[in-house]
C-alpha cells in the first residue's frame, strides 16, 4: 500500500470513528408501521428518541428502542477514551426497508383464495457523537 493510500486509509478510519451503526433485520412488522414511529426519532438527540420510544404505545417502538440502544452501545465500544455524558449523541439517519415476504393462502367465497402477504423490514440505525 502506497503511503497516500494508506494516509486517505487512517484519515477515514478517523472520520468514521465518531459514528456508529447498527441493524435490525427481517423483523415481523410492516416497513410502512415501522417508518411511522422511525420518523419520530430521525435527527433527534439520543436520550430524547429513547424517551419518545420508550412512551410510544405501537410494537415498533420496542424494537426501535432496543436497536437504539445497541448503536450507543457500538459508539461507546469504538470511543472507549470518550465519556457518553460529554458527548451530544444524535440519531443521524434511520432507513426502513422492506425484508422477505412470507406469502400465505386465506380462503375465500365461492372456491376462491385470496393471497396474504406478511412483510417483514430491515432497519439501518447510524448514531454520530458531536462534541460540546
Amino acid at each position: 500500500m502506497g503511503a497516500r493510500k494508506r494516509l486517505r486509509a487512517e484519515k477515514n478510519k478517523e472520520d468514521k470513528k465518531s459514528v456508529a451503526i447498527a441493524k435490525l433485520r427481517n423483523c415481523p412488522i410492516s416497513p410502512r408501521k415501522m417508518r411511522l414511529v422511525a420518523d419520530l426519532v430521525r435527527g433527534v438527540e439520543v436520550n430524547k428518541a429513547l424517551n419518545v420510544l420508550q412512551h410510544n404505545p405501537k410494537d415498533a417502538a420496542g424494537y426501535l428502542e432496543k436497536l437504539l440502544r445497541s448503536a450507543i452501545a457500538n459508539w461507546e465500544q469504538k470511543n472507549e477514551d470518550k465519556s457518553l455524558e460529554e458527548e451530544v449523541l444524535v440519531v443521524k439517519s434511520i432507513e426502513v426497508g422492506g425484508g422477505s415476504m412470507l406469502k400465505r393462502i386465506q380462503a375465500a367465497p365461492q372456491g376462491r383464495a385470496h393471497r396474504i402477504r406478511k412483510r417483514s423490514n430491515h432497519v439501518t440505525i447510524i448514531v454520530d457523537g458531536e462534541n460540546n
